[in-house]
């Protein structure tokens, strides 16, 4: 036993001795290739100097000649025109990668269509004004929850586009005004002769509903008058109180107070329903910094310095084989 504890110290002392020479090795290379580095800079200094002052140069012409501009528009699809909505979205996104300026122009009345230069539309997502009201969209969440996740459905495509407010947004390469962009658009998308009628039948349908509300509540108002000129005219007794806890007071009551409610949501209807596709709101000329717009006075000098490292690695690789090659065939 004695022997073999020397043995396993020195192979300990071998094996460690082997790890610091590997590392020292290691610091030695990164050394070295540090200097290279420092020595490539420093040989080609002028060069690199003329990229950075050429790079900053035209990134700063960029930036202020090529920039983007976002826009959008929150806008409420009424009469189940949603479907309707998405699909004039995807024909003017088509219009536009195809570079149709007519259609643009003459179809939508754009007068500057080579300035936009994307639209798309997303669901605003918000699952308790879908919910709100409306019983049988909290069963169908509930229902399609049990068989997935809960998230993925209230974003699904499906889902979403029953949701009451969308966003529109547009990307342009120019500031533009409400009225020589937006507006046309709203337009474009108003012009529907289908849902035009749709419109008028719906709130003609609304207006009556209101009128017949009115009506119930000048019932139950008069119900309601003649119950309280009876209880003023009759003395108190068994009887009344009797009377009072066998009458349907508080139904009656509680249905006006419905009734009254679904008349200030019909109000609300009637504003919001005065267009197919209704707008709520409007922002526009939001200068787009994100990826390298704005940016590009810094990002072009890293871009040629990249690039020009690049070729410099590549010609001396080439040389390099190009001596193996010769070499081996001498």
């Amino acid at each position: 036993m004695s022997t073999k504890v020397p043995q396993n110290q020195e192979d300990q002392e071998i094996d460690l001795s082997q790890v610091y020479t590997k590392i020292s090795t290691v610091f030695q290379e990164m050394n070295a290739f540090l200097f290279r580095c420092i020595q490539f800079f420093v040989k080609n200094g002028l060069i690199i100097s003329i990229l950075i002052f050429v790079g900053v140069g035209i990134g700063i012409y960029l930036d202020a000649t090529t920039k983007s501009y976002d826009h959008q528009i929150i806008v409420t699809p009424n009469f189940g025109s949603t479907d309707y909505l998405y699909s004039k979205i995807n024909l003017i996104e088509s219009k536009i990668i195809e570079k149709d300026t007519a259609f643009l122009k003459q179809t939508l009345g754009i007068k500057r269509p080579k300035a936009l230069k994307k639209i798309e539309i997303k669901p605003i997502t918000d699952v308790y004004k879908f919910i709100e009201n409306k019983p049988e969209n909290f069963e169908l969440i509930k229902l399609l929850a049990e068989d997935g996740d809960l998230k993925k459905i209230v974003e699904d495509n499906l889902t979403s586009k029953n949701y009451s407010f969308h966003t529109i947004s547009l990307v342009t390469d120019e500031l533009i005004s409400d009225k020589e962009m937006i507006q046309p658009l709203l337009h474009f998308f108003n012009d529907s002769e289908y849902y035009s009628k749709i419109q008028k039948v719906a709130l003609h349908n609304v207006q009556l509903k209101m009128a017949e509300n009115d009506t119930i509540i000048s019932q139950i108002n008069a119900v309601l008058s003649g119950f309280s000129s009876n209880e003023k005219g009759t003395p108190k007794s068994d009887k009344l109180v009797y009377y009072n806890e066998n009458t349907q007071l508080n139904d009656i009551i509680k249905t006006k107070d419905i009734l009254i409610n679904e008349q200030g949501m019909h109000r609300i209807e009637l504003v919001s329903s005065d267009k197919i596709i209704k707008e709520s709101s409007t922002t526009i000329n939001i200068q787009n910094s994100k990826l390298v717009n704005g940016k590009l006075k810094l990002m072009l000098p890293l871009l040629f310095i990249l690039v020009f490292i690049l070729i410099r690695l590549f010609i001396a690789f080439y040389r390099k084989q190009s001596q193996k090659a010769l070499q081996i065939n001498a």
